[in-house]
């Protein structure tokens, strides 16, 4: 049985829907990702990576839905780099508000945003509330969980591989092979910075303000040389039986 909610007619939704009912929508982007990844990268990794949850959640039992993919948002950290297609974080906050208030227009009570783009995160955190406060809906945020490269697991990248690095590479790899151009992949990690203690990007008390090409010219941050289809796999694998998981404990949530 398909769980694309979209497919449904409206009556059938109506009728299918209940108040133990998960929607999840998908939050993508269309952003800069250096030479060797195309600019869906974010879009893709939300939406596939999210289906194969939504599914896994559904075999195991839990009345759960997808909606289609929010693909553009507050990507402006990549604003300088031609093909980034961004929207306002206003413009986001009232678009996702929106959507919270279609969800609740219909039997479920519990909307999930499953997140494959970091600029959304702080954003979509304080949609949470403000949805909970406007509609009464269970609201919750979830995603891929990707290493941010601290040399265990792939090449050190020194806490820095957050986009277009070794796992994210490696992951588009395994999603979508023909999208990839290793031959143009190359290390741009900011060693200048990631001695320091407190400002950083993981881990630190010091939070910044930053352009994606405040670390270089390609607007990669991260070390994508060497990632490989297998890791990515295996990072799949690990968001799938985490993110359903993560559905089993909100469905029981505030129960």
């Amino acid at each position: 049985m398909s769980r694309e909610l979209a497919f449904l007619s409206g009556p059938a939704l109506a009728s299918t829907l209940t108040a133990d009912s998960i929607v999840v929508v998908p939050t993508g982007a269309i952003e800069h990702h250096g030479a060797h990844l195309p600019l869906a990268t974010d879009l893709l990794m939300a939406e596939l990576v999210a289906s194969q949850v939504v599914d896994a959640a559904a075999s195991a039992g839990l009345d759960v839905w997808r909606l289609p993919v929010l693909s553009y948002t507050k990507s402006d950290e990549h604003h300088w780099a031609p093909g980034t297609v961004w929207l306002s974080w206003d413009t986001v906050m009232r678009t996702v508000i929106d959507i919270g208030r279609s969800v609740a227009n219909t039997p479920a009570q519990t909307l999930v945003f499953y997140n494959g783009h970091g600029g959304n995160i702080a954003l979509l955190q304080v949609a949470l509330r403000e949805i909970r406060r406007l509609t009464g809906l269970r609201t919750f945020l979830m995603g891929l969980t990707v290493p941010a490269g601290d040399g265990v697991e792939g090449p050190d990248e020194r806490g820095f591989g957050i986009h277009g690095g070794y796992s994210e590479t490696s992951i588009l790899l395994a999603l979508r092979p023909d999208l990839v151009d290793m031959s143009r992949a190359e290390r741009a990690v900011p060693d200048q910075v990631a001695d320091f203690d407190y400002v950083k990007f993981n881990g630190g008390s010091v939070s910044f303000g930053w352009l994606s090409n405040d670390f270089g010219p390609t607007g990669v941050i991260g070390d994508p040389v060497g990632a490989n289809a297998e890791w990515g796999r295996t990072l799949i694998e690990r968001c799938v039986t985490e993110g359903v998981a993560a559905l089993h404990e909100i469905a029981r949530f505030n129960r």
